[in-house]
């Protein structure tokens, strides 16, 4: 049998699988199991992904936060891409691919490829600003590769939104040389066109993108102007204490990054009492104290906190508040997956304390609401003590689920304690 014979054959048998299997999974959350010719971790995939995608939905959301040219042009696969543009270019063009790198969240940063593949590529928002992570596009090859940190391939109907069954994509992550991932690199095509020697392709040129990454120096971070403002500002406090400007790590001792991720969760800002207050309780502390700290992170941001009243003038974005977004949206799914410990955990600033235990139970709570064992379960992982939790997991588990001896294992420690 002809290859195009099997390709067809196998995307006959996947549509048929999508077609019985996603309606159920709509309604029961669980993986499809037995003998059902799906691979484990497509199937799994489908069922996570069902709590935030429509299978119906036509296009990629687009990402909008800071703006794709400017994440793009501080990406640290700016320059080992433009080294191999030629290469990839060809490739895609040659071969009938359009190619595509993202950044470590799923958005794609920078494409390429023949004008009739990247038109069609555009229609489902496969290109510069769309967001392809898992809880905003479903099952494909780039949210696997990031969610799993290896190479994937999806094919046809593997891809939870229908919108793509006409699509195959490889897919390799590329990582920093501290192991770390920073994108992905993709190639896609149509399915008539899958062949087995794409994805060796596709690996090869992640390798060819970490060699240059190792062989080039960080660049140095430029001074900025207050007009810049806290252009590419990017606050980690969950878990971590951490922030960035363009990509590269801003000095700020614990004080300012307590007052920037309490000006990054408070939009309107603070006067200077509330604010001494959040940071130092009923410590005698004076006024010009406080106001060393907020300068010394205004300088840090490039003018970019407000005098009189304490805010930020320019877009910082912060975990803690992505967090909080998707739990307003109903999306427990992305705020778990954003949530990865407590609000900067040595913190013992008052304001800080409060709004690290807001999260914790907001956080907890959407979880014991959600009807979806998988929600559950990784919550599961830093709550190894929250005994509700994991018996809120084995209730959602259908019998024999593999995932079941996690939950009754973190039980039982639970229990113990």
């Amino acid at each position: 049998m002809s290859q195009g014979s099997d390709l067809r054959r196998h995307r006959a048998t996947l549509e048929d699988e999508w077609s019985r299997w996603i309606p159920r999974l709509r309604m029961a959350r669980r993986s499809p199991s037995g003998s059902v010719p799906l691979r484990p971790e497509v199937a799994e995939s489908w069922a996570r992904s069902l709590d935030s995608v429509d299978p119906g939905q036509d296009s990629a959301p687009a990402d909008e936060g800071v703006p794709v040219a400017r994440r793009w042009a501080a990406s640290p696969l700016h320059r080992p891409v433009g080294d191999l543009s030629s290469e990839l270019h060809s490739i895609a063009e040659e071969a009938g691919f359009v190619g595509a790198v993202t950044d470590q969240s799923g958005t794609i940063l920078w494409t390429c490829g023949g004008r009739t593949m990247r038109t069609r590529a555009e229609r489902v928002n496969f290109a510069p600003g769309g967001r392809w992570d898992e809880s905003a596009m479903g099952t494909n090859a780039l949210s696997l590769a990031l969610r799993t940190g290896r190479p994937s391939t999806v094919f046809s109907a593997e891809h939870l939104v229908s919108a793509l069954h006409g699509w195959v994509c490889y897919c390799a992550p590329v990582r920093a040389p501290d192991g770390s991932v920073l994108g992905v690199l993709d190639l896609s095509t149509t399915w008539d066109r899958s062949h087995p020697l794409a994805m060796a392709t596709v690996r090869s040129l992640a390798t060819a993108l970490e060699s240059r990454l190792a062989s080039t120096p960080p660049p140095a971070e430029s001074p900025a102007t207050p007009a810049e403002g806290a252009a590419g500002v990017r606050l980690s406090c969950l878990g971590v204490a951490r922030a960035e400007r363009d990509g590269v790590a801003l000095p700020l001792p614990p004080r300012q990054l307590e007052i920037l991720t309490l000006l990054a969760l408070e939009p309107d800002g603070f006067t200077s009492d509330r604010l001494r207050e959040a940071l130092y309780g009923d410590r005698p502390v004076t006024t010009s104290t406080l106001k060393a700290e907020v300068s010394h992170l205004r300088r840090a941001l490039g003018g970019a906190v407000a005098s009189r009243r304490y805010g930020l003038t320019a877009p910082v974005s912060c975990d803690a508040a992505d967090v909080l977004n998707a739990l307003r949206d109903g999306d427990t799914g992305t705020a778990l997956r954003h949530y990865r410990g407590p609000l900067l955990p040595r913190s013992e600033a008052p304001g800080i304390v409060e709004w690290r235990a807001q999260l914790e139970v907001a956080v907890r709570e959407a979880v014991l609401a959600s009807s979806g064992p998988e929600h559950a379960l990784r919550y599961g992982e830093r709550a190894p003590y929250d005994a509700e939790v994991h018996e809120h997991a084995l209730r959602l588990l259908a019998p024999g689920d593999r995932r079941g001896p996690i939950a009754v294992g973190r039980l039982s420690t639970a229990l113990r304690e």
